[in-house]
């Protein structure tokens, strides 16, 4: 039995240990890792995730009244979900919990037309949390996944992310992009997606070569994303894009950042350097991918995580010892390349390692990494997955 198998079948077990009765709906929606393209998504640019082997897994059978009675296994917790559009966004981050980003997707596909009868649910998922692979994004796609199944109706394509990112912003408090909710809905399987983020028009880039495996290091140090830092670099990207006189740093390029660097704070400046450097990797990263070009793609990375550390400020001692690590093995010792990946400030780095040698570096990164700083890092590899399905 498949990873995703044994987390289907434990999910309908758990409902009907909870309601007693058999699941009539599925849906499930994976997590994600981004390869590169790190805050590039609300500047307008470009991002290059792909879906991940680990998903969130979702089953429902209808009731007769009142309010959706929602369980969630990670928190062993069953909660109230309004499902006639009578619900509230939490008045502070403070007061979001997991289940108002339940409650946010069932009010924003309500308010988009997708209106259900009340039902039973049990969530359940294998993304990690607090990891930067948007166990988020997959907890709303796949509620959203589901909601369509129940109405017997769906969401556009683009539709359906755009109203999990709604959700998000409105009942998580979280100003995120579009990145993560548009690749666990749209991922496809052996493919990673390059996401115009001005345009929301997806390119599929295939990712088939059975040599090579992306590999996610899960530091242990989690992160919460709906602390002050991510808002901050955000309004940082903004400022910085009006004193260039840009609608998005998307619109600028490193001259004229460089002829207007006394006019910027100096945060401004390298908020601003690493986008628009970001933004170039990106698409040179899509060109290498394509021609099969592995060292190539390592390179960006390491220049990514480099800039996302000196510029961006977003990596902690633990993320830079995991891509320090990688790079010491380098490409004789199976890594191509290696970056931090998700919001920052912990979570998961990202390589792009051989596969015939991932025992070798599993082995050695898990070791040296456990004799540093004490923690048992999680370590695991993935091939682009599907997307959001009603199963």
């Amino acid at each position: 039995m498949t990873l995703f198998e044994t987390l289907v079948s434990n999910t309908i077990k758990e409902f009907k240990n909870q309601f007693g009765v058999e699941p009539k709906w599925l849906a499930s929606a994976p997590g994600r890792v981004n390869l590169i393209g790190e805050h590039t998504d609300y500047n307008d640019g470009f991002v290059f995730p792909m879906a991940i082997e680990r998903q969130t897994v979702v089953a429902a059978a209808p009731l007769e009244k009142g309010p959706a009675k929602v369980f969630s296994v990670q928190t062993d917790e069953m909660v109230d979900i309004y499902v006639d559009g009578s619900s509230k966004p939490p008045i502070t981050p403070a007061d979001v919990k997991w289940s108002s980003y339940v409650q946010g997707v069932v009010a924003c596909c309500f308010e988009a037309g997708l209106k259900v009868p009340p039902f039973c649910a049990v969530i359940n998922s294998n993304v990690p949390l607090g990891g930067g692979l948007s166990s988020s994004a997959s907890l709303e796609v796949s509620v959203a996944t589901l909601l369509e199944t129940i109405a017997g109706k769906k969401l556009g394509e683009k539709q359906k992310p755009l109203v999990c990112q709604k959700a998000e912003h409105s009942y998580a408090h979280m100003p995120c992009g579009i990145m993560d909710q548009f690749v666990s809905a749209l991922g496809q399987k052996d493919q990673l997606l390059l996401l115009d983020c001005r345009t929301q028009e997806p390119k599929m880039i295939p990712l088939s070569d059975e040599s090579v495996s992306v590999f996610i290091i899960n530091s242990n140090r989690k992160h919460e994303l709906t602390g002050s830092e991510y808002p901050e670099r955000r309004a940082q990207c903004h400022e910085a894009a009006e004193v260039l006189g840009v609608p998005k740093l998307r619109d600028a390029d490193l001259m004229m950042l460089e002829s207007a660097r006394d006019n910027l704070a100096d945060k401004q400046y390298r908020r601003a350097k690493h986008v628009i450097s970001e933004d170039i990797r990106t698409q040179a990263m899509a060109e290498a991918l394509i021609a099969g070009d592995w060292e190539r793609c390592g390179e960006l990375m390491y220049q990514s995580h480099f800039s996302m550390c000196t510029d961006f400020e977003i990596t902690t001692p633990e993320l830079d010892l995991l891509v320090s690590l990688a790079r010491l093995l380098g490409v004789e010792g199976g890594v191509y390349g290696s970056r931090m990946t998700g919001g920052g400030f912990g979570g998961c780095t990202v390589s792009l390692v051989k596969t015939d040698k991932i025992e070798k570096v599993s082995d050695f990164i898990r070791k040296n990494y456990h004799a540093v700083t004490g923690i048992e890092p999680t370590i695991f590899a993935t091939r682009p997955a599907q997307g959001a399905v009603a199963l």
